[in-house]
């Protein structure tokens, strides 16, 4: 080939190289411009497919697309329980792996195929309907006529709550919050708002498959001391013990800890249990599951499952009233019930048996015309309040001491931080000794039955005795009166009116005034 076509041939194909190189170079700087673009397409279709709003007359269909919160913490849409062919609107934490419903809005009328729909009416009443047949399967029960010229809202928040608002404010119409399923999270409440006589409690599942409502409650009882009942149906499994002004019952398991820290609000207007994460990091939720076990569970993400923190029912103890009447349930004695000192079986051959729900009974029946003290129980959880009285005006433990002596109903009483003075009447169920935390717990019984604390003893003498005198010097102070009265009447006729309307106000205030308080 001659030497000159052979140049020309590399002189192109250097030509045509540099022509490539600088074709991709251009390209190359055109994508570099192109990204921020590319970029913002991307996230303003990625809001238009996940919003974490809904608004009239926008609807939600069974199509894969969801509300998600502004952070991208939970998720609202149609989901499936494990092994059911049922569809259901719930919401659930969005960065866990393992699709965890927190709550569920029409878990008692399923779907049963993909033609659900979920709005919000102009009036603001959030409703799920069966598009095959637009039957109404949940209503929130949400509208008002106030919001005909406004414009409500459906909005996902970031604590997971569901809210129906009025354009941009905060209060709110409605929210899943006040309306619990079988789970607590963050910002949730379990007990009452007083004022509003409204309650917020937890209902578990059903089953593993079916979220509608079952026999499990977990609800607070606000009656004198609050305190937290498990139930199934209606009969009692669990409770926590009333709130003694740190915790409930002394049970250190829902101590603060490095996972959730418990807060406890009881006053005039509301009591209620709630929690907060120490760590904005950590996703954690309180449950009650189809089989009533009550747990504080955290998600592991290293492992890739839920880890229990805290089980709210450790053990057989914990079992409602496993002991019966007045007896004591200790896990770690052998065998775990006991009588308290001065009480034995009920049932001596059941007990030999291992059935202690016959309880005990006291060694020498009660009698109040004799001497009576309190024997004093220490690291114990209080008795069911079922039947108590709350006395806020004792204020020390002598002072609650007396005002239970001096009712021969009265069968117990502790000095709690919350309430002061509480005392038991009638039989004392569902006690439990803890190994650290509790009450004292002092146990009415006959003085002969104090044991050999000669101390002890003369104390309980003594009540009873102050006590008594105290009745006989009211009964002489009142014969005193009438005789003062009698004797005016004979000396005085025209004073007597006088003489009667005092000694009728001075009654009044000794029958008034507590044994033991001075004017």
């Amino acid at each position: 080939m001659p030497l000159e076509k052979t140049m020309d041939i590399e002189e192109g194909s250097e030509r045509d190289l540099l022509r490539r190189k600088a074709s991709m170079l251009t390209i190359r700087a055109s994508a570099i411009m192109l990204l921020p673009l590319v970029f913002f397409i991307l996230t303003s279709l990625s809001s238009f497919t996940s919003p974490s709003t809904l608004s009239p007359p926008q609807t939600l269909t069974d199509t894969g697309q969801n509300l998600i919160s502004t952070a991208q913490t939970f998720e609202l849409g149609f989901f499936t329980p494990w092994n059911s062919p049922n569809r259901y609107i719930g919401i659930w934490f969005k960065n866990v792996a393992q699709l965890t419903p927190v709550w569920v809005a029409n878990r008692n009328n399923p779907i049963n195929d993909s033609s659900g729909v979920l709005t919000i009416t102009q009036n603001g009443n959030i409703v799920i309907t069966k598009n095959s047949t637009n039957t109404i399967l949940w209503s929130s029960n949400s509208s008002s006529t106030n919001l005909a010229s406004t414009n409500p809202v459906l909005e996902l928040l970031d604590s997971g709550n569901l809210v129906v608002r009025v354009d941009d404010s905060t209060s709110y119409l409605w929210q899943s919050f006040d309306h619990p399923c079988d789970t607590l999270i963050p910002g949730m409440k379990l007990g009452w708002n007083l004022t509003a006589n409204q309650e917020w409690f937890l209902n578990s599942w059903r089953d593993l498959q079916d979220p509608a409502t079952g026999e499990y409650t977990y609800r607070m009882d606000p009656r004198g001391l609050p305190e937290i009942v498990l139930r199934f149906g209606q009969q009692i499994q669990y409770r926590s013990g009333p709130w003694d002004g740190v915790r409930f019952g002394g049970e250190p398991v829902l101590r603060e800890n490095s996972v959730f820290k418990p807060i406890i609000v009881f006053d005039s207007t509301q009591v209620y249990y709630a929690f907060e994460n120490i760590d904005n990091s950590t996703i954690s939720r309180f449950v009650v599951n189809q089989s009533g076990e009550v747990k504080h569970v955290s998600w592991n993400e290293r492992r890739n499952e839920w880890v229990d923190i805290a089980t709210i029912q450790q053990d057989q103890c914990d079992t409602y009233d496993f002991c019966g009447p007045y007896g004591i349930c200790n896990i770690n004695s052998n065998p775990i019930c006991k009588c308290p000192s001065g009480f034995r079986p009920s049932l001596e051959q059941d007990w030999e048996r291992f059935d202690w729900t016959g309880g005990c009974v006291a060694k020498v029946a009660l009698n109040c015309s004799v001497p009576q003290g309190f024997r004093r129980f220490r690291r114990m959880k209080l008795p069911d309040s079922s039947l108590f009285l709350v006395n806020r005006t004792a204020t020390n433990q002598v002072e609650c001491r007396d005002a239970c002596l001096r009712n021969c109903s009265c069968m117990a009483y502790a000095k709690t931080e919350a309430s002061g003075c509480v005392a038991w009447f009638g039989d004392l169920l569902d006690i439990k000794e803890y190994n650290e935390g509790g009450q004292d717990l002092y146990i009415r019984m006959d003085a002969s039955q104090l044991g050999s604390n000669n101390n002890a003893k003369r104390k309980a003498i003594i009540a009873s005795v102050s006590v008594i005198s105290g009745l006989l010097l009211l009964g002489l102070l009142i014969s005193w009166f009438v005789f003062r009265r009698r004797a005016a009447k004979r000396r005085r006729g025209s004073a007597i009116n006088r003489t009667r309307s005092g000694s009728e106000e001075t009654l009044q205030r000794l029958w008034a005034r507590p044994y033991g308080v001075q004017e």
